[in-house]
């Protein structure tokens, strides 16, 4: 079973479920280590005592804040328990919202909450309620040194625990240079791209989604591996990067049309007998016509 990062309780009114915090993503990446280009040789990250120069072992390090020049004070993971139990040991939801008056931009990162043995009934309590209510709680919780806000959301028989940015962590769109309604496109160019959508238009399911490009890389690797070729090979010039520069006159209408004379995209290859079904209900139908 996953080992729990954080262990502690969901607090809502006077209920508290003793629960734990375990990861819910699983990153599949390459390791890809930092070498020296001339010798080749692993480059390594240590930490370095500044006045001695000497390496120090992580079990030695404590982490310390700068007060004065050069005086710090140091704090322990008891320290900073003891600054407020209540924070550090409680996933504490402050009101129930709607799920869509969240917008995407705010959620970060997610984690799985599991009740212990003896919060079991209070838990599976909250899950139920989320569900039927169609409400996910908004939550005060601290997960290594830093207050979060996060949203607490009832999935299947899990509940969520997807932790949210702050509205001023979130840079202004206005910023961008964005185009304006002079700038849009025409009701022409909207009408078709609706119809191009409506042909794409599918059922969600994650699970037919890869990382192709995790077993493309996987691919290359094997192969200079195999002709041992561990040295870096030649960067070949980007066929893009070989034409001349300046600004492509974009015929959005002519992409638009072959986009739709194209079908949008392929269909998955389980739905393709029920259109020939449906081409042979057709044909059936001009012969007895």
């Amino acid at each position: 079973m996953a080992r729990a990062i954080w262990k502690g309780s969901i607090s809502f009114g006077l209920v508290n479920i003793p629960v734990g915090v375990y990861p819910a993503e699983q990153r599949e990446e390459i390791p890809l280590h930092l070498l020296d280009r001339k010798t080749m040789a692993r480059v390594r990250y240590k930490r370095v005592d500044e006045k001695n120069g000497k390496e120090v072992p992580w079990e030695e390090t404590v982490r310390g804040y700068e007060v004065e020049g050069g005086h710090y004070v140091v704090l322990t993971d008891e320290d900073l328990r003891r600054a407020s139990p209540e924070k550090t040991q409680r996933v504490d939801i402050l009101s129930f919202v709607d799920l869509d008056e969240i917008s995407p931009v705010y959620f970060d990162k997610p984690y799985y909450l599991a009740p212990d043995k003896s919060g079991a009934k209070s838990y599976a309590l909250l899950r139920d309620v989320l569900k039927r209510t169609g409400k996910v709680g908004i939550a005060s919780v601290v997960l290594h040194t830093k207050q979060y806000i996060a949203a607490v959301i009832a999935q299947e028989k899990v509940i969520l625990l997807n932790i949210l940015r702050y509205a001023h962590e979130l840079r202004d769109a206005n910023d961008l240079d964005l185009p304006t309604g002079k700038e849009g496109a025409t009701a022409r160019e909207v009408e078709m791209a609706e119809r191009l959508v409506h042909g794409m238009v599918d059922s969600w399911e994650p699970e037919s989604f890869k990382d192709t490009y995790y077993q493309d890389l996987l691919k290359v690797i094997h192969k200079r591996a195999k002709a041992k070729q561990f040295e870096s090979a030649p960067e070949e010039e980007d066929e893009e990067e070989k034409k001349p520069a300046g600004a492509k006159v974009i015929d959005l209408m002519e992409l638009l049309k072959q986009s739709l004379d194209k079908g949008g995209k392929k269909k998955p290859a389980a739905r393709k007998p029920a259109r020939k079904k449906a081409v042979a209900r057709k044909a059936s139908t001009r012969k007895t016509a």
